[in-house]
């Protein structure tokens, strides 16, 4: 049986006995129906995990003993940042999800002018803790001991005119471009990427022609067009196999 993984934000240490989050304790008594004695892997996002045994329940409230602490990482060696244009409904959910699972290590939502969704002042904080715990929850699924960075959306336009990191590979996915992934080479050591990628509509074409202003090479995802919550993840599982590590081994299904 595997080994039930939590995210849990908060100092832990061998040898120390501690509740864990409210949230945590209910989904694995309610949930997954722990018991005492049972063990389960806890990460704090900040690398590394713990091995970790349950000392005592009380209602929802669940004590544990942290045994072993192992410096595991599941880290993808990119360093990819994903430039997502808002989606609608639960696209923005699943991209966040898959994208974590597909080792991105940065999230940055963007309003494009055909972006639906539009997001208030207000809504945008309640958001962006939403798409953080569903990067947490996809850690705690893949494996992955640190949490990728969910950044607060903002312009497209406004975040073009920041200068690109040194070395970074920045690539706009466009389906009339006439390069592909496949003849691109992959970034400089120490370099990374960043994934544009539009919303439902695509990006505009003053939008597009800013991003190549800005040193993002067009490329295609070949003859048939996708989904903006398609595309993005086909390019990314691309990226991996081509330059990163989702080629030295099968995934569990």
């Amino acid at each position: 049986m595997t080994v039930p993984r939590f995210h849990c934000a908060m100092p832990l240490a061998v040898g120390a006995r501690v509740d864990l989050p409210a949230t945590v304790a209910q989904h694995a008594v309610r949930v997954l129906r722990l018991r005492q004695g049972d063990t389960l892997t806890l990460f704090t996002g900040a690398g590394g995990e713990f091995l970790a045994r349950i000392a005592g329940i009380e209602r929802l409230r669940v004590s544990v003993e942290v045994e072993q602490w192992r410096d595991i990482e599941r880290e993808s060696p990119l360093s990819v940042t994903l430039v997502q244009a808002l989606q609608t409904g639960d696209k923005m959910d699943m991209t966040v999800q898959k994208a974590v699972e597909l080792g991105v290590d940065r999230l940055l939502p963007v309003i494009s002018r055909r972006s639906v969704l539009r997001l208030a002042d207000q809504r945008a904080p309640r958001r962006v803790e939403h798409w953080r715990r569903v990067a947490a929850a996809a850690c705690e699924q893949c494996g992955r001991n640190r949490l990728p960075e969910v950044a607060m959306p903002e312009s497209l336009e406004h975040w073009l005119q920041r200068p690109p990191p040194p070395g970074a590979l920045r690539l706009m996915l466009a389906p009339a471009a006439s390069g592909s992934l496949a003849r691109l080479s992959g970034p400089p050591a120490g370099g990374s990427i960043e994934l544009l990628v539009g919303a439902e509509g695509g990006l505009a074409p003053d939008e597009a022609r800013l991003a190549v202003l800005a040193g993002f090479l067009s490329v295609r995802l070949g003859p048939r067009i996708l989904r903006t919550e398609t595309a993005g993840l086909a390019a990314l599982a691309a990226i991996q196999f081509l330059w990163g590590d989702l080629k030295e081994g099968t995934t569990d299904v």
